[in-house]
């Protein structure tokens, strides 16, 4: 896949040094409709891509609270389409190793070693890259600067953004 243009990775940490706490009011807070962790992940990678995908049912968009794609809100869904095969508009990212990680891409867990629930944001990594000096971002369990060491989980993936595609 060729990229029109670079993932402004310190656009996307600075937006989620600003909201990890709060909501930004241009988008709906999903907290008691299951959680809003790949709300505001989706946000930061926003704030670092600058364009979102408008294709009905498999792109990633946000117009209002009924008019989203599923990869907005939705933990799998996100991941499937940042990690698409096909050539498309918007973010796009690979699967990759703890030490691939760099601030703005983006971890999925799992709590109960089933489907994947929660979606932080990395805003550093230390070197060497661990678990404990890699730091996130996230909401539904509202973080900034936590370290990934300090959740329990069964099952993590890593997802690095590679680039960002243009129409």
């Amino acid at each position: 896949m060729r990229f029109s243009q670079d993932y402004d990775r310190a656009a996307a940490v600075l937006y989620a040094h600003r909201w990890a706490y709060g909501r930004n009011p241009a988008f709906y807070d999903y907290e008691k409709l299951g959680g809003d962790c790949t709300n505001f992940a989706s946000q930061c990678i926003f704030a670092g891509s600058g364009i979102m995908n408008f294709t009905p049912t498999y792109g990633w968009y946000y117009i209002d609270a009924n008019q989203k794609a599923p990869a907005w809100t939705g933990v799998p869904y996100l991941y499937n389409f940042l990690t698409r095969r096909e050539p498309s508009v918007g973010p796009a990212g690979e699967p990759c190793a703890l030490e691939d990680l760099r601030p703005g891409d983006l971890i999925q867990l799992s709590f109960k070693g089933e489907e994947f629930q929660h979606s932080p944001i990395v805003v550093s990594t230390g070197w060497p890259i661990t678990a404990d000096n890699v730091l996130v971002a996230a909401h539904s369990y509202d973080a900034d600067n936590r370290p990934l060491s300090s959740y329990e989980y069964r099952d993590i993936r890593f997802i690095h953004i590679i680039g960002v595609m243009r129409p």
